[in-house]
């Protein structure tokens, strides 16, 4: 049975969502492995970028397995499966950007 269009809908938004947060923290990584040597400490400024990149890669990839198990659910009318990596994401832009607060903070 075909789930209602506007799950399906709301589904593919999030999906791009995905996508768009991917996008941002590609960028984020590249900027901060773009901001001068002086500004920050090199190997903590490339830690930050790397950490940016590794989780835009993460959000890339799951972005399109986890759209699948949801419109899978939707069509089952089974329960949604949870944001498994929510948490990851979650935790990992807060610590860079404590990270990058504190090398702000001392740059001053």
């Amino acid at each position: 049975m075909d789930p209602d269009p506007r799950f399906t809908l709301a589904n593919e938004r999030t999906f791009l969502t995905w996508l768009s947060t991917a996008l941002a923290l590609s960028a984020g990584g590249v900027a901060m492995a773009a901001v001068p040597a002086e500004v920050f400490v090199p190997w903590l400024r490339t830690t930050l970028a790397v950490v940016l990149v590794t989780l835009s890669a993460l959000a890339a990839g799951m972005a399109y397995p986890r759209w699948r198990h949801i419109q899978r659910a939707l069509r089952d009318q089974a329960p949604l499966p949870p944001p498994a990596l929510a948490p990851v994401f979650g935790y990992g832009v807060a610590a860079v950007a404590v990270l990058a607060l504190v090398l702000i903070i001392l740059a001053a």
